[in-house]
């Protein structure tokens, strides 16, 4: 029997966050929220663990097969959260006389999935969600797409880094009837076409007659598939169409909010919950290296689903995990945001006094301080100081006590400014 001590790692898809991982974790959070708080949205939050019935009213997705479900001690069925929208949902629906609609929400939730890991993809994640709730009008999705534009420039993304692809559910349906496609065939569809670039096209077409759909019939969907521009899907329909109109509309107001240059028209973009009922979108890199950075759409009937009264939606959601690699790899990471301000140390116990007198003088100007725990040799300290890696350095010995003042070193310079110690 081996005498080995056991080796322990976090959950497979699961992450530790270490404090390198927790300062661009914090700095990410802050940004989300600013850019909320920028446009007027209200946080909110709710426990990690939702009622499994409530997941489950989507039977059918593929999300419902990837839930993390269990009972509790009362024999409840229970579960973590997949993602935030249907306790978004509920939470409106337990308060819907009293509201002021169109609400605006935020939350930064953890969710988890049990699914196949690929890159920008684990089985947990932090997820950034905006909701506007209430309004009918195409301004919500404009809304929430300038927000979360907002978030990518503070994150140091310009807007050729980025092409939010969009469609529409209902450009997409009205497209299928007018190929012959009966609206009953239309869910799974959707569900068949969102895995296109995930499977190989054989496996959709195999999907797409599971579903019941003939030869002609698949070959028509792969025809709007073909669709490339906007003008081109929106010609096959009336001019009077409501579709039409919508995302003529659609069109200009991203205009009139300067996003036009950013955004794609894309048929192929479904999204996989079958909430959505209108425009969907999703955001990509530009060089398209990684998984969409956020996605969402309008949702019109959700509450319903949960006991509410109708009520129309839009949400986005932006998640933690795609975002850091794509930092990371194109050498965009924040890191001197993530530095701390700055550490003082000092040579013997005797000045010790001193340096604490120092620290508490700086943290009540609001400076952040990291005051050393004990005496250290000079070289011990700098090389501490440069792994926190901390923007400055103070750094007391005898001399500096005697003479009243000590240097303030900038430690990416290298160049010291003369400070008093009693200040």
């Amino acid at each position: 029997m081996s005498s080995e001590a056991p080796t322990f790692a976090a959950p497979r898809g699961m992450r530790d966050f270490y404090p390198e991982d927790m300062a661009f974790r914090n700095l990410l959070f802050d940004t989300w929220r600013r850019a909320a708080d920028m446009h007027a949205f209200e946080p909110y939050d709710a426990p990690v663990v939702e009622s499994l019935e409530l997941l489950q009213r989507k039977a059918g997705e593929e999300i419902v097969h990837q839930i993390y479900a269990f009972q509790d001690k009362s024999g409840r069925d229970l579960a973590l959260r997949p993602e935030m929208t249907p306790t978004l949902a509920r939470m409106i629906a337990a308060r819907q006389g009293s509201l002021a609609f169109p609400l605006k929400w935020y939350a930064i939730a953890q969710c988890f999935r049990y699914e196949r890991m690929t890159r920008g993809r684990k089985r947990e994640h932090f997820q950034w969600n905006l909701d506007i709730i209430g309004e009918p009008s195409l301004s919500a999705e404009v809304e929430v797409l300038a927000t979360a534009v907002d978030a990518l420039t503070r994150l140091g993304l310009g807007r050729a880094d980025v092409r939010i692809h969009y469609s529409s559910r209902a450009l997409l349906a009205a497209l299928l009837t007018a190929f012959g496609i009966a609206t009953d065939h239309h869910p799974a569809t959707f569900l068949a076409l969102d895995k296109r670039g995930k499977i190989s096209d054989e496996d959709i077409g195999a999907l797409l007659h599971a579903s019941g759909l003939n030869d002609s019939q698949c070959e028509a969907v792969w025809r709007l598939l073909r669709l490339e521009t906007l003008e081109a899907a929106l010609a096959i329909l009336p001019p009077d169409s409501p579709v039409v109109a919508d995302l003529s509309l659609f069109t200009r107001l991203l205009a009139e909010h300067e996003m036009a240059d950013m955004m794609q028209f894309d048929i192929s973009i479904v999204r996989g919950l079958a909430y959505y009922t209108g425009i969907v979108f999703e955001a990509f890199d530009a060089r398209r290296q990684f998984r969409a950075l956020f996605g969402g759409g309008r949702y019109d009937n959700l509450l319903a689903s949960v006991g509410g009264r109708p009520t129309t939606g839009v949400g986005l959601g932006f998640g933690d995990v795609v975002i850091a690699e794509l930092l990371m790899e194109w050498g965009r990471m924040p890191v001197d945001a993530m530095r701390g301000d700055l550490t003082i140390g000092y040579m013997q116990p005797e000045q010790r006094a001193c340096a604490t007198t120092l620290a508490l003088a700086l943290r009540r100007d609001g400076r952040q301080v990291d005051l050393a725990l004990a005496c250290e040799k000079p070289k011990h300290f700098f090389s501490r100081a440069s792994r926190r890696p901390f923007r400055s350095a103070i750094y007391i010995g005898p001399d500096d006590v005697s003479r009243g003042h000590a240097r303030l070193k900038d430690l990416e310079t290298r160049a010291e400014t003369e400070i008093p110690l009693k200040t």
